[in-house]
């Protein structure tokens, strides 16, 4: 199976190379600003010679896709950057591809053809507030055989932190190809990250039959249809104490902003600071990544079939008394990283429509309760008499939902039939509609 996955090792670059790499990042960001005002530039001209009775191809052209935007740095390049042979010229086509790109989601998402939250017109990098970040498509990008450098154009040989075995193996074997590279500084460290065609060996889950439901949670990271219950680390939480000290001590030292808004330089002590920051925000992220990288993988090369649900993570959100904790647990990382290990593993995802009642109905009977708060963690079934707890109970109806779709749609390793909206990677999301009285063929008992 050939897939398309991404290797990421941090560097360890000398200061020269640590200067390189930011003039490579501010590049970027140059020929971004610098194609979105000559954007922006032709736009207002074609919106005045539209006043002037102007129309159709007399309009002055706006260079919109990629290859225009580079047709027009070339052409300029010369002038607006005369320092343009300092750096490799992708990290100018780097920018401008990341500012056709943003030009063509914000097109998408005002005619309706792009999904989620309506995006804005693209914005001006700022050099204090934009992530420093760059790509390599073209010239020498490659891993030295000793395992511990890479090679990047113009960049020359980098030190990495770590092996680089995983990656290595597959290209020597004749089973990878690097297709990109990216740097991005993140936390005080510069990473590389590689965008590679793999072929992966067709290695199937221990149990190909077996269904598991995973019912995400706050209390619990998951609770599992078994009865495991995988206990939430609460990366955030532990680390709140050391970041509320580091923002009270930011806030005490002289930062770029003065108290009526203007600017001026900051403090050495405030970059300090600023940095430590940012290294425990990032240290934070990384323990949480760590964590759902090591349940999703367990998950997919366990069980043939995994059963989550389609949660609505930003409606949960605003939850004040919550939002702190939801956003900690990373639900929708956990969905994500599901979907391509099931898919590397032979198996299928399905994920339970929004409106399914996995936590008020009974996973004996099949009874139906009109309410269930909060606060009730043990379910009490009057019609079977059923005590459970809460969470395991909506488990086990997620892992019987497998059979619904199953019987649905015929057994198919997609679950694609009837009733059933197949979406890439082979996850497939069964059709719920919110229940008037209760779920169809259920029954329903008061609360």
């Amino acid at each position: 199976m050939k897939v398309v996955q991404a290797y990421r090792y941090a560097l360890d670059p000398t200061p020269s190379q640590e200067g390189a790499l930011a003039s490579h990042c501010g590049a970027a960001r140059f020929a971004f600003n610098w194609g979105l005002g000559l954007v922006k530039a032709a736009l207002d001209q074609r919106q005045a010679e539209k006043t002037y009775g102007i129309s159709g191809d007399l309009l002055t052209e706006v260079p919109w896709s990629l290859p225009a935007l580079r047709r027009m740095w070339n052409i300029a390049k010369g002038t607006v950057a005369p320092w343009w042979a300092d750096n490799s010229k992708e990290a100018y086509n780097s920018g401008l591809d990341g500012l056709a790109r943003a030009l063509k989601n914000w097109s998408d998402s005002r005619k309706g053809e792009r999904k989620g939250k309506r995006l804005g017109f693209p914005r001006f990098k700022s050099k204090h507030r934009a992530a420093l970040s760059c790509r390599f498509t073209t010239g020498t990008i490659r891993l030295e055989a000793d395992r511990r450098h890479v090679r990047l154009p113009r960049l020359g040989r980098i030190r990495t932190a770590e092996s680089t075995r995983k990656l290595a193996r597959h290209l020597e074997r004749g089973t990878g190809r690097i297709m990109s590279a990216a740097v991005r500084y993140e936390g005080g460290r510069w990473f590389v990250s590689f965008t590679c065609q793999i072929d992966r060996a067709d290695h199937a889950s221990a149990e190909p039959d077996a269904v598991v439901g995973v019912d995400l949670g706050v209390k619990a990271l998951a609770v599992l249809s078994t009865g495991e219950t995988i206990d939430n680390p609460k990366h955030h939480r532990t680390a709140l104490r050391r970041l509320r000290r580091l923002n009270k001590e930011l806030a005490r030292r002289q930062g770029p902003r003065t108290p009526s808004g203007g600017r001026r330089e900051a403090s050495a002590r405030w970059r300090k600071t600023k940095g430590a920051l940012g290294k425990a925000h990032a240290r934070v992220a990384g323990q949480r990544r760590d964590g759902l990288h090591q349940l999703t993988s367990r998950l997919a090369a366990t069980y043939g079939t995994v059963v989550v649900e389609d949660l609505n993570v930003s409606g949960m959100l605003a939850n004040r008394r919550l939002s702190r904790a939801i956003a900690d647990v990373g639900m929708a990382e956990v969905r994500r990283q599901l979907t391509y290990k099931t898919t590397w593993r032979g198996g299928r995802l399905i994920v339970a429509g929004r409106w399914f009642a996995s936590s008020k109905t009974c996973s004996g009977c099949g009874a139906v309760k009109a309410k269930l708060a909060l606060s009730e963690r043990t379910y009490a079934c009057a019609a079977c008499g059923l005590v459970l707890d809460r969470d395991v109970n909506a488990a086990r109806n997620l892992a019987a939902l497998a059979a619904d779709v199953a019987q649905s749609c015929g057994e198919t390793q997609n679950a694609r039939g009837a009733g059933v909206r197949p979406t890439p990677g082979g996850l497939s999301a069964v059709k719920r509609e919110p229940p008037i009285g209760g779920t169809p063929g259920r029954k329903v008992t008061a609360a």
